[in-house]
């Protein structure tokens, strides 16, 4: 049995009719439902009753309004308001018709590495941005990316986002001790011990177990509850997909491995530089290996057991919800109160003292190598620091103060404001020898071409310039020219040297030609009227034509005259 949805019917805040539930999660409910201003079809975000009455879910959850309106990026669902209808808090965002990245790998499992690219790429996209306008997403998961009908990606759900604030781009924390807000699968090893303030580094790390997650098919942490799944995300590292997925090449089992490091100082910064390693992964991949078809033990069968409704198309399939959870201490392994009593341990046989003391010599000989090994570790290597954003100087002043030297480059950049750095090689937080330079890539801004001058120019010579221009050739129409030769370009759209982004599109008009003047005289008024206009001219004529019986005497232009269609053509009468 169905039960009716109280909501689907009503008008909230006297503006938005709410239609059909499409979406249910941990903290509010999605609705398809209509702007009535507006007139356009919209996702209605409403917070379940019972948080509703809670200030800080209430307080979160406008939070999420204002923090993704600041955003304006096309992988993003946009927020258009946000309001209050008695007791019901509500947002109003883009409505993204298509499937969540769950429904496509219950679908489908594993990806092929090209497939599961195309949607990390705009996903750390949207990451970026957000980190670069220094929110943190916080949960970052498969129900939470959106795929459209035509291939866009779309990332949503902003509700658990955070500002990060302070010198150190640290962020506060706003759950109580002991307690985790997200979701069990993709949660940083920071989020769980709550031991300081984290930062997009969680956004990081959940972004490298969503690619892990799309090459095998499977998640790398599972247990029979979320405690198991937690205890991994502190203890266990995640293993390279090719284990699982062998079609998977070493690039990007580094990129796992490096973005769901448990230190998050060994990730990347944020999402920008992520995404940067990512695209250098796989400019150096074939298309052999970027279409390779994943294990069939990675293509598990879709189970569709009842449920709630999670998009539009497709109904919740073991949807992981987001959640507030409890975290045991004994979790987190954390050290002994001092005034904690130690166990208390039985006495057993009496045992020979002497492996005791070749044991006590051992250790202390390792104490020996090891401070001598890490004092030379200090000595010749460092960790990376972040110098993203930064200008040239100020770069190098960070990089000397960490005995460390740069080698810089440029890059163009749509994100980055020129002078800026954009990625450093190694990254962030990563071991090296001081003596190895740095390679720091400075933004140029974005790249732009200028439409180059191909008028007068065949079509087929025009589209290669453009195409040698870096620019597409776009849409192509026709139109009569009395300079232009049939079948050379008339005009571009945009204008010529207008500054454009790379393989932007460039419609040409092209030339049909000139057409000659029909000959007319001799014929009747309605007669040579017709015979013009139909040629595509116009008519005007002279003299007077009584009972209109007279024919025309002459006309100018004369017939066979080449003349651009829409030219006047002025025709005489004689009396009769």
């Amino acid at each position: 049995m169905t039960l009716h949805d109280p909501l689907i019917g009503t008008l909230l805040d006297g503006r938005y009719r709410v239609e059909q539930r499409v979406a249910t999660g941990g903290m509010a409910t999605v609705y398809r439902g209509t702007d009535t201003r507006l007139d356009r079809v919209l996702a209605l975000k409403v917070m379940h009753p019972a948080l509703a009455g809670d200030r800080e879910f209430t307080e979160r959850f406008i939070r999420e309004a204002k923090a993704v309106a600041r955003l304006a990026h096309p992988n993003v669902v946009n927020v258009f308001d946000q309001g209050a209808d008695g007791r019901t808090v509500f947002l109003a965002m883009e409505y993204v018709p298509g499937r969540t990245l769950r429904d496509v790998l219950l679908d489908r499992g594993a990806l092929s590495v090209r497939a599961a690219l195309d949607i990390m790429e705009p996903v750390l996209a949207a990451l970026g941005a957000a980190h670069r306008a220094g929110l943190v997403h916080r949960d970052v998961k498969p129900e939470n990316v959106l795929i459209t009908d035509n291939g866009l990606v779309k990332v949503a759900d902003f509700g658990l986002v955070r500002l990060l604030s302070g010198a150190d781009g640290a962020a506060t924390t706003t759950t109580s001790a002991g307690t985790v807000l997200g979701t069990v699968s993709y949660l940083a090893p920071e989020q769980i011990r709550q031991d300081g303030p984290t930062d997009q580094r969680v956004d990081v790390y959940a972004a490298g177990i969503l690619l892990y997650e799309m090459l095998t098919g499977a998640k790398p942490h599972t247990g029979d509850n979320p405690m198991q799944v937690l205890y991994q995300h502190l203890h266990v590292d995640v293993p390279p997909p090719s284990l699982a997925a062998p079609g998977v090449g070493p690039e990007l089992d580094a990129i796992v491995a490096a973005a769901t490091a448990r230190d998050p100082q060994a990730r990347p910064y944020d999402a920008v530089e992520l995404l940067a390693a990512l695209q250098r992964a796989r400019r150096g991949l074939t298309p052999a290996q970027l279409d390779a078809e994943p294990p069939a033990s990675a293509r598990p069968t879709p189970q569709y057991p009842t449920g709630e409704v999670t998009s539009a198309l497709s109904p919740a399939r073991q949807m992981e919800r987001t959640s507030v959870m409890q975290v045991p201490e004994l979790l987190l392994d954390r050290p002994r109160p001092v005034d904690e009593p130690a166990p208390v341990r039985l006495r057993g046989p009496r045992r020979s003292r002497r492996p005791l003391i070749w044991g006590s010599v051992l250790a202390a000989l390792l104490v020996v190598v090891g401070g001598a090994t890490y004092f030379l570790s200090g000595a010749l290597y460092t960790t990376v620091p972040s110098v993203l954003g930064q200008s040239q100087a100020q770069a190098v002043s960070t990089l000397d103060g960490a005995g460390l030297q740069g080698v810089f480059s440029q890059q163009f950049s749509e994100s980055v404001p020129s002078g800026q750095v954009l990625a450093t090689d190694p990254g962030v937080g990563q071991r090296m020898r001081k003596s190895d330079p740095v390679r720091v890539t400075l933004s140029k801004g974005p790249e732009r071409i200028a439409v180059p001058n191909v008028v007068g120019q065949p079509l087929a010579q025009a589209q290669r310039a453009l195409t040698g221009a870096r620019l597409t050739p776009g849409t192509t129409t026709e139109e009569y020219s009395d300079t232009v030769p049939a079948g050379s370009v008339v005009g571009v759209t945009p204008d010529v040297g207008q500054q454009l982004a790379p393989n932007a599109p460039v419609a040409l008009v092209v030339s049909k030609g000139m057409v000659p003047v029909p000959n007319v005289v001799g014929l009747s008024k309605d007669d040579a009227t017709k015979a013009l206009t139909d040629a595509g001219f116009k008519v005007q004529s002279n003299g007077l034509n009584l009972f209109a019986i007279g024919k025309v005497t002459s006309q100018n232009p004369t017939a066979g005259q080449p003349r651009p269609q829409g030219t006047s053509v002025t025709i005489n009468f004689g009396l009769f």
